[in-house]
């Protein structure tokens, strides 16, 4: 058994002392807020290399649509319409990385392995535009998405950017959304890094399209939400991931925290978000280390070396605190270690 990287989908919470509102205003003013905004980008780093993260996703703090909306809509920041300029397709928060990379490397001797995500082409053209698809629109935008990710590719120098996730979301779950043009969008949305070698994941949260994405030469692995949907793996072929050589994802620890507490509320006669005690409770109920364990072991008996990365479902930016983030990357850790030390 081929030991799978242990990586996060990105987003975090934030600390209890910081608004909501300041990290908009942080992020639209950055010189005036920087050593407090790449402060709290660190702490929250280090809570995921703490925690045993191998690759850790940079802190994603800002909405998924605005981070890159906003930018490629920009006419001062763009060359054609929504084609940001090379120079401007800049992930703030890597910045923060290069200090806390090189302490990492005095501490262990090694370089940090880092992971990013960019909000895909199809989930920002359909945010933006209603059907039809026009080509020549989502390819700008496509180009824009693989401008992100070859900056922090280039960019990086005290870390390594050894995989970036094209997150798509609502592919599957909008209806609106079809085939049309979505072999072209991720095909250039994930150019540099097939190009480069880094791995790309593409991160759903269905797989109905996952045919259509294994059309896609520069998408390396495909994510699946299978903690808290097992029945998932059930609608991948293994075979089809051989005949394009793809790899998966595999969502070991659930983040549905709502849907978590509701059940564990209905069973035992609770209320979770009135009681941070019974939060803690549900998240180690449902994510032990034991069920993360579990469910990997499972997924290794369908699909075996096809997995190449493990991780929670989703991102943990919903989770009412740090700590109990924290929680589920650490129990998610000891379980992963359990399946690959046997």
């Amino acid at each position: 058994m081929n030991n799978a990287l242990f990586d996060d989908i990105g987003s975090y919470p934030l600390p209890e002392r910081v608004a909501r509102g300041w990290i908009k205003e942080a992020f639209a003013n950055v010189e005036r807020n920087r050593a407090k905004l790449y402060e709290l980008v660190k702490e929250a780093m280090w809570q995921k290399i703490s925690a045993g993260v191998e690759v850790p996703n940079y802190p994603q703090f800002q909405n998924m649509i605005t981070q890159f909306i906003v930018p490629i809509t920009d006419s001062g920041k763009t060359e054609a319409p929504l084609l940001i300029k090379e120079e401007e397709a800049k992930l703030v928060e890597l910045d923060a990385l290069e200090e806390l990379a090189r302490e990492y490397r005095e501490k262990r001797g090694e370089k940090l392995k880092v992971r990013i995500c960019v909000t895909g082409p199809i989930e920002l053209y359909y945010n933006q535009f209603p059907p039809p698809v026009y080509i020549d629109v989502l390819s700008n935008i496509a180009k824009s998405v693989g401008r992100f990710i070859t900056r922090a590719v280039e960019d990086a120098k005290a870390y390594d950017v050894v995989c970036a996730s094209i997150d798509e979301p609502s592919m599957g779950l909008d209806p609106r959304i079809e085939e049309e043009g979505v072999i072209t969008a991720l095909t250039l949305a994930s150019e540099y890094a097939h190009r480069k070698n880094v791995d790309t994941q593409i991160h759903l949260h269905s797989p109905i399209f996952y045919e259509t994405v294994c059309q896609v030469d520069g998408i390396t692995a495909i994510g699946l939400e299978s903690a808290a949907n097992p029945s998932l793996l059930a609608l991948i072929e293994k075979r089809q991931l051989d005949t394009y050589d793809k790899y998966l994802r595999i969502g070991v620890a659930r983040t549905d925290i709502l849907s978590m507490a509701a059940e564990y509320d209905e069973v035992h006669h609770t209320n979770a978000f009135r009681d941070k005690g019974v939060l803690k409770t549900v998240v180690n109920a449902y994510n032990s280390p034991e069920n993360v364990r579990k469910r990997l072991e499972n997924a290794y008996t369908i699909f075996g070396d096809r997995i190449r990365y493990v991780g929670p479902d989703c991102g943990l930016g919903t989770f009412p605190s740090q700590e109990l983030a924290y929680q589920v990357l650490k129990n998610t850790s000891v379980g992963v270690k359990e399946v690959f030390v046997r």
